[in-house]
């Protein structure tokens, strides 16, 4: 049996476990179970689930807000495992002399962010929080490669940055933080699968998990070399993206109550305010839970 991984530059541990995988991680541990890997690359995580339900992929990974999309689609997926928390990954940004203070001050507010990843998540529970509606009390616009200059200039009144991104920006300075994502979300990255594939062979999943955790230990463990892969292929500094990578936990944990509290927290906001169209139960997409309820 041959396991597709799909990949994305948007999931760190999936990104370096990919561009490892010429040293053989993913490979060495799924080989007690006769197993080989092939990564299937995509740019946009919102279609991960998508591509799982069409048997394209086997495993993959995103943020908060895609397996909850995914859900709402129809999509049957199972989580695997989640990311330690991910509190320096993002922040909504506003010019240093913004009248903006609090996020209720957003109201009626033009915000660039990517629309159904985690920063969605991120802006829409800050809003709920503060008793708006991220439907209807701002306009989410979906962030560009000018996002940073239009919030400059005062197109726009916020935008939601990560990564390399969000480093070189503050490297550049004349931008606050209104919201750092740790103080509203917990930020993690997000793994699921097929069902059919989490349910008969739970082995495989372990060792996916194990090959995960290997990325990440060697991310943590050579910051500039994993910088210099990043900047090479997605663009920007080898500087900036080794700040941002410092920042992440390299750490890969079970799913627990905690995290499923969280993701169903997020899908009651995402359905209060129209951003998926039916009530989702996070719970249902776990190994053997019980669909029908």
């Amino acid at each position: 049996m041959t396991i597709t991984i799909g990949v994305h530059s948007s999931n760190p541990s999936l990104y370096h476990l990919y561009h490892l995988s010429r040293l053989g991680l993913a490979r060495e541990e799924l080989a007690p179970f006769g197993e080989s890997v092939v990564f299937h690359p995509y740019t946009n995580g919102v279609r991960t689930g998508e591509l799982l339900s069409r048997c394209v992929i086997d495993f993959g990974g995103t943020g908060s807000t895609p397996p909850v999309t995914g859900q709402a689609a129809g999509h049957d997926i199972v989580y695997t495992a989640v990311s330690a928390p991910r509190p320096e990954h993002g922040a909504l940004l506003v010019p240093e002399d913004s009248p903006v203070r609090t996020v209720a001050d957003l109201k009626g507010t033009t915000v660039h962010l990517a629309i159904g990843s985690w920063q969605t998540h991120l802006v829409a529970k800050a809003l709920d929080d503060a008793g708006l509606s991220y439907a209807d009390d701002i306009t989410a616009v979906r962030s560009t490669d000018d996002s940073e200059e239009l919030l400059r200039t005062g197109a726009i009144t916020a935008w939601v940055a990560q990564g390399a991104q969000l480093a070189a920006a503050r490297r550049t300075g004349g931008l606050r933080t209104l919201i750092r994502t740790g103080d509203v979300i917990t930020d993690r990255s997000v793994f699921f699968a097929r069902r059919d594939l989490a349910e008969s062979r739970p082995e495989v999943i372990e060792a996916l998990t194990r090959a995960l955790q290997r990325a990440d230990d060697w991310a943590a463990a050579h910051p500039r070399a994993a910088a210099e892969i990043a900047a090479a292929d997605l663009g920007g500094s080898a500087d900036d993206w080794e700040t941002a990578l410092r920042a992440l936990p390299w750490k890969i944990e079970p799913v627990t109550d905690a995290f499923l509290a969280e993701q169903q927290e997020a899908a009651d906001i995402f359905h209060r305010t129209g951003f998926i169209d039916r009530p989702v139960t996070v719970a249902r997409a776990l190994a053997g839970a019980d669909r029908t309820v």
